[in-house]
């Protein structure tokens, strides 16, 4: 049976940069949820993130709501493995060379394995968000049923779009390659 894992910031890096949201050439806040719809953008203009505090880049991190950013040697490993379903789109991080891109997962499945996870509630009419009725609310413990996943190799988990999923193959190559910043759980 294959293996997936979820992909997460290694937020305990020694001395790390903490990336805020992503900022227009005006300096306005972009949008973060379009990052996790799963759909190409294109985006308009330079996007900026500043660090606050600084202190030593990573190949992969997140910047404000958990939106991935990733160095070009990241970008390079991909392209190397002709990993599909992303999109990369540049930006500037404050006070650091890069390049730098924010990881746009083009990939979404339903593929959570409710039985299996530790605790999963789903939003509901008496919420009184009707935009997310039928979708998660919680997900504790994620565990994904590998049989719904085809051949993915990086994807986003449906109604839980912080659920950053990738192959075994992946997370072996990005710890070969030693990409910092990384920090992978088993789902």
């Amino acid at each position: 049976m294959p293996r997936y894992f979820e992909l997460e910031d290694d937020l305990y890096h020694p001395g790390r940069w903490h990336l805020r949201s992503p900022l227009d050439e005006q300096g306005e806040r972009i949008n973060p949820w379009q990052f996790f719809k799963g759909r190409q953008l294109e985006l308009q203009g330079l996007v900026r993130l500043p660090v606050r505090p600084d202190g030593v880049a990573l190949d992969f991190s997140w910047a404000g709501v958990s939106i991935p950013v990733v160095h070009g040697r990241f970008v390079q490993l991909f392209e190397r493995l002709g990993v599909q379903d992303v999109q990369f789109i540049p930006v500037e991080v404050e006070g650091h060379a890069g390049p730098f891109f924010i990881l746009n997962t083009l990939c979404t499945l339903r593929c959570i394995d409710d039985a299996r996870c530790e605790e999963v509630h789903y939003w509901k009419p008496e919420d009184g968000q009707p935009e997310k009725v039928g979708r998660y609310r919680v997900v504790s413990g994620l565990r994904i049923d590998p049989t719904k996943v085809g051949d993915a190799r990086i994807f986003r988990t449906w109604g839980w779009s912080q659920g950053l999923i990738v192959s075994e193959d992946l997370k072996q190559a990005l710890e070969a390659e030693r990409i910092t910043g990384t920090r992978f759980v088993e789902v």
